[in-house]
């Protein structure tokens, strides 16, 4: 990966498309906000992977962060809360949190970071009738 730097933080051209990193939103994405989100989107996309493996049909899914950070130590993040929102048909909570808990396992991101930011998985499930 290389970075290369303007005005207001730096930039990177990735296949996807350029992202702009800066400390002052105005000029990018804050580097707390690109952490959660790849924790948050590694998470959900591996749970869903699983989800899909095992044929349960979800129309919906929304993941809610809440982020703690600790502003005496340079502001780091010391924990985050992912509440999984869930909407579909036949759900079965108890087998959702175990594959939840088999998702974190396989999160290469969670498990950067485990040993540093406390990470908290919750579930809500909405079911949905056809």
């Amino acid at each position: 990966m290389e970075f290369h730097m303007k005005d207001e933080g730096v930039r990177i051209n990735l296949d996807y498309g350029e992202l702009d990193i800066s400390g002052d939103e105005a000029y990018g994405f804050r580097p707390f906000q690109l952490m959660v989100a790849s924790i948050a989107g590694c998470s959900a996309s591996v749970f869903r992977k699983i989800l899909k493996k095992q044929r349960t049909e979800i129309a919906d899914m929304t993941i809610m962060a809440n982020v703690e950070r600790n502003p005496d130590e340079a502001n780091r993040i010391e924990r985050i809360d992912l509440h999984y929102v869930i909407k579909g048909y036949h759900l079965d909570d108890e087998k959702l949190y175990k594959n939840l808990a088999i998702a974190r396992k396989n999160c290469s991101m969670v498990r950067s970071v485990e040993e540093s930011i406390t990470i908290e998985e919750t579930l809500e499930t909405i079911e949905l009738s056809r």
